[in-house]
């Protein structure tokens, strides 16, 4: 009975994380974005330092009218939003947060866990795209699927780079293994990974899918009110598990002064960091072109991934 309940104490503890910290992202995008580029309204929305502005954005989305197209795939077109958001949910499970056991569910092979699930939420783009009857969804969707299989290629690799050197495929297992050293030696796949994260998230400047002077928002452009909410949503719990995944493979995770008693609150502030220069990436950098994004990715970042994979074999043999 008591592991029956230390189960289901975890799961609500993951989905409680799943509800706020997306959320926090959201407003902190707004705060930051109107701090850098002078937005009047998200700094006064309801007063302090306008803390009402993410909740007159969920009024807004709940007041406007649900639309279905009359020539759309209705199952498929409504299903879309919850299949783009669901494989964030079971990712956080997997994701070590502290020492101890403080995790949802130690997966031995964790990291392929949460790599193969994240790969499922480019479906719910091009369900969407394709269930719309919209050419421009359609067209959106497409560019959905050719970037993630572009930028999935790097992610894989600069990760496995992250497993050779650790030994195992154990999350909690990677971040037990990880010395000071570690970063300078993986910052190539660093870099690799957390970027093609963003391009899989279609963040700026990788956000070509949902270019609104091209394809009207891609993907999306059919979808209003709570739906096309679930959607932004799932953006922002992409934002999270990026981070984190990120701060767990290449940043130590817990690792830090006192880590045996604030080990968790390490991983978040390693985690809000990266979640901010998600942000500050935005605000900066035009998007790419498609052609752009596509030579980026093969041309760039592979050959990036495959240097990080063969210094990682190099150590590991000078090492042992």
């Amino acid at each position: 009975m008591s592991d029956a309940l230390e189960v289901i104490l975890r799961l609500l503890a993951v989905l409680v994380a799943f509800l706020v910290l997306p959320l926090v992202v959201g407003q902190t995008e707004h705060k930051v974005m109107a701090h850098m580029q002078g937005r009047l309204g998200p700094m006064y929305a309801g007063g302090f330092h306008g803390w009402a502005q993410l909740v007159a954005d969920g009024v807004k989305f709940a007041q406007k009218e649900d639309v279905v197209p009359a020539d759309a795939d209705r199952k498929i077109f409504q299903l879309a939003p919850a299949v783009a958001l669901l494989p964030y949910l079971l990712v956080l499970i997997a994701i070590p947060i502290g020492p101890g056991g403080l995790v949802g569910q130690d997966i031995d092979a964790g990291l392929f866990f949460v790599l193969a699930v994240m790969g499922v939420g480019v479906l719910g783009s091009l369900m969407a795209g394709w269930a719309s009857a919209n050419k421009f969804s359609l067209l959106g969707g497409l560019r959905s699927a050719a970037q993630l299989m572009s930028y999935e290629l790097p992610m894989l690799l600069a990760a496995a780079s992250v497993a050779m050197a650790a030994g195992t495929l154990s999350l909690p297992g990677i971040v037990d293994a990880y010395a000071w050293w570690w970063t300078p030696w993986q910052l190539i796949g660093a870099v690799v990974f957390f970027t093609a994260g963003l391009a899989e998230l279609q963040r700026p400047p990788f956000d070509m899918p949902v270019a609104d002077s091209e394809i009207i928002f891609g993907a999306y452009t059919e979808y209003t009110g709570l739906r096309f909410a679930l959607f932004l949503l799932a953006e922002y719990a992409g934002i999270v598990v990026l981070c984190g995944l990120t701060t767990v493979l290449f940043l130590g995770g817990w690792h830090g002064p006192w880590s045996d008693s604030l080990g968790w609150l390490w991983t978040l502030l390693k985690t809000a960091a990266l979640a901010f220069v998600v942000i500050w990436l935005r605000v900066t950098y035009p998007r790419l072109r498609e052609d752009q994004l596509q030579r980026f990715a093969w041309t760039v970042l592979i050959p990036l991934a495959l240097t990080q994979i063969a210094l990682t074999g190099v150590v590991k043999v000078v090492i042992s």
